[in-house]
């Protein structure tokens, strides 16, 4: 997609917490016209059994607090059961520490998420555990924000 060479509509710089010190990368957001495409590039993801990562858009402003704690609960303003809540994205699959994603959302638009977070999860989304899909702990964290 030609979307991916122009200026995204919003970024969130991650950074890991004491879980995953090394932790680092950024995801970005441009509003096409099917919706709002996420592209995410992380690195430094920890080894961990399944090397797959919750990855999700969540209702706080800030990554402060212990272990991420002010980021709040899933981005959800339509009140939906997880997996249905606007900000459940598909897992990262880590190869060696990295993770690549693309993905095409109508759930929600670039404005709509500004100044919220970006989680990543120490364990892969079972989309079906509510409210959060069992994901485990929140290792990595960016705000959102307008470019």
């Amino acid at each position: 997609m030609s979307v991916c060479l122009g200026r995204p509509g919003a970024i969130a710089g991650i950074s890991g917490n004491e879980l995953a010190p090394d932790l680092y990368g950024s995801v970005k957001f441009y509003q096409i016209n099917m919706g709002c495409l996420v592209v995410a590039d992380i690195f430094g993801l920890p080894n961990s059994n399944t090397n797959i990562f919750g990855f999700h858009i969540h209702e706080g402003e800030s990554c402060s607090g212990t272990q991420f704690s002010d980021t709040g609960s899933h981005y959800d303003p339509a009140k939906k059961n997880h997996p249905n809540h606007a900000g459940d994205l598909p897992p990262l699959f880590s190869c060696k520490g990295k993770a690549f994603l693309a993905v095409c959302t109508d759930r929600f638009s670039v404005d709509e998420i500004l100044g919220k977070t970006v989680v990543i999860h120490s364990d892969p989304d079972d989309f079906h555990t509510q409210p959060a899909g069992n994901a485990g702990q929140k290792i990595g964290c960016g705000v959102i924000t307008a470019l």
